[in-house]
């Protein structure tokens, strides 16, 4: 597993572990502040910079990630290729092409911006909130998955008839249909009217 501020466990000069911020942000995506990325998600929830990114193969099938057990947000949902939180000053493009690696052990092979979606979403199961301004990705990828078992628990490609058929069977994260319908528009641009998303 690379080692990123994301993943390196950090020590101040008095020996305490160093707090991973967040970018807080105004209603147009401003930057307003920061905080601690826990406190960020703690009930209302601050509204805060995130993204995600959904990469597809060559035939069209969307890379959903299911989250590892171990994860203090929303365990063993599944979910979209990759999100997260760029670190303060960090451009969310730079900050979704480094954790999707990160996370998946995967380069997008094509990556472009497509658009944004502010949402306030409530994770009953762990009582935090998520209140993001989350820039959106879609991509192409053409490596297999080598993902980081303590961030992701299994992964799979699928078309968009076999995601309804999951998201109907299994439990997905509280943000997933928000920002799949977000980014629809550039999802059928890169893949085409026959994929059928």
């Amino acid at each position: 597993m690379p080692i990123t501020p994301a993943t390196a466990t950090h020590s101040s000069s008095n020996g305490t572990a160093d707090a991973i911020l967040l970018e807080l942000v105004d209603e147009n995506g401003v930057t307003i502040g920061t905080a601690e990325k826990l406190s960020a998600h703690q009930p209302p929830g601050r509204l805060h910079r995130a993204f995600s990114v959904f990469l597809f193969d060559e035939r069209g099938r969307l890379l959903i990630q299911q989250r590892a057990l171990g994860k203090y947000h929303s365990p063993g949902v599944w979910s979209n290729t990759c999100c997260g939180h760029p670190y303060p000053g960090e451009a969310p493009f730079a900050a979704a092409a480094r954790r999707t690696y990160e996370e998946l052990g995967v380069s997008p092979s094509l990556l472009a911006e497509a658009g944004t979606v502010r949402y306030n979403h409530p994770d009953p199961a762990s009582g935090l909130v998520e209140q993001e301004y989350n820039h959106l990705f879609v991509g192409l990828v053409q490596a297999e998955p080598r993902p980081d078992p303590e961030e992701v628990a299994s992964t799979a490609f699928v078309s968009s008839a076999e995601l309804s058929e999951r998201h109907a069977r299994d439990t997905f994260s509280a943000w997933f249909m928000t920002v799949l319908d977000a980014a629809r528009p550039a999802v059928r641009e890169l893949t085409g009217p026959s994929a059928g998303w």
